[in-house]
């Protein structure tokens, strides 16, 4: 704590203050953007450079600026104990733990790169500790389910779309953003574009090779698109789930959503055999980890490899 000026001395120190700031000529210095988290913006533009999907740089930049704004600090002046009053007032706000996690992910990757790029001394991330999750049981779409849903279909393209996503696995913006060029209808497969800008191969069945080619056979239009709306413009992810929840209503089956299409592609796969290892490239998975979330055993099969292999 510094030195207490005397109150019969403080008239003498601001007019010598006074006298000293007189001799010269101030003005406010204006810097445009001086608002901007730079920290923040230099690591949205190189995890831009690295490759990330323009969707995924929105979702850091939108929950790292709500981070920073919320708490009133800058990316340089955060501490652990910031980090631990946030998270911990978003779970009172009652967000599910799985939010949570994917929030504590983002400020690890992110201050873990401030520390690397050496633009913070110390990881404020260092002692927070991983959130639980419940893992909650996700089940896949049985044959009847599936057989169900075909019926429910109220055209071809409906019936192309559910047929194409259960055999590729493809994720819903994937699949949308297919153009018909990128589909080789004889060889059965097609080049589609996922996270990152990376483009893998994968295969159609038999069933989905015919649905597709009736769908495109019926089409008179020139669009390039490889599925389209009523409009007979390209189909977006969200009218892609308005179909399946028209497909859900008409058929009964429960939770009809595009996930739920990757994971019976996922499911079934292994169920015939096929190495996790495949799976996880036709998904387009990283980590072994992650693929290994999607597939869903039932009992019965559990208990048939089981009795196949003991």
């Amino acid at each position: 704590m510094g030195d207490i000026v005397p109150a019969n001395l403080l008239d003498g120190v601001i007019a010598a203050i006074t006298d000293c700031l007189g001799k010269y000529e101030l003005s406010l210095i204006k810097t445009e953007q001086y608002d901007i988290d730079f920290l923040l913006e230099s690591y949205l533009d190189a995890i831009s450079v690295e490759g990330k999907s323009p969707k995924t740089i929105e979702r850091y930049g939108y929950i790292l600026r709500r981070f920073t704004k919320t708490i009133g600090a800058s990316s340089g002046c955060i501490t652990t104990a910031h980090i631990r009053k946030y998270l911990s007032d978003e779970k009172k706000r009652g967000i599910a733990d799985g939010t949570l996690k994917g929030i504590r992910e983002i400020f690890s990757a992110y201050f873990g790169w401030l520390v690397r790029e050496k633009l913070i001394p110390d990881n404020p991330m260092a002692n927070i500790g991983a959130v639980k999750c419940q893992k909650k049981l996700r089940d896949a779409f049985s044959d009847v389910d599936i057989e169900r849903m075909k019926i429910a279909c109220s055209s071809k393209k409906q019936k192309a779309l559910i047929c194409f996503l259960l055999a590729t696995g493809c994720r819903v913006s994937e699949a949308t953003g297919l153009n018909i060029a990128d589909v080789n209808l004889s060889a059965a497969e097609c080049i589609v574009l996922g996270k990152g800008n990376k483009q893998r191969k994968v295969y159609m069945d038999a069933v989905s090779v015919m649905a597709v080619t009736e769908y495109l056979e019926e089409r008179k239009d020139d669009n390039p698109a490889l599925f389209l709306n009523h409009l007979n413009e390209r189909l977006t992810p969200n009218g892609v789930r308005s179909i399946l929840k028209q497909i859900e209503t008409k058929s009964g089956v429960k939770n009809v959503h595009p996930h739920k299409f990757r994971r019976t592609c996922a499911t079934n796969l292994i169920k015939h055999g096929m190495p996790i290892q495949g799976v996880s490239r036709i998904l387009g998975h990283e980590k072994i980890d992650t693929t290994m979330r999607y597939v869903v055993l039932d009992e019965v099969s559990v208990e048939h490899d089981y009795r196949k292999y003991s």
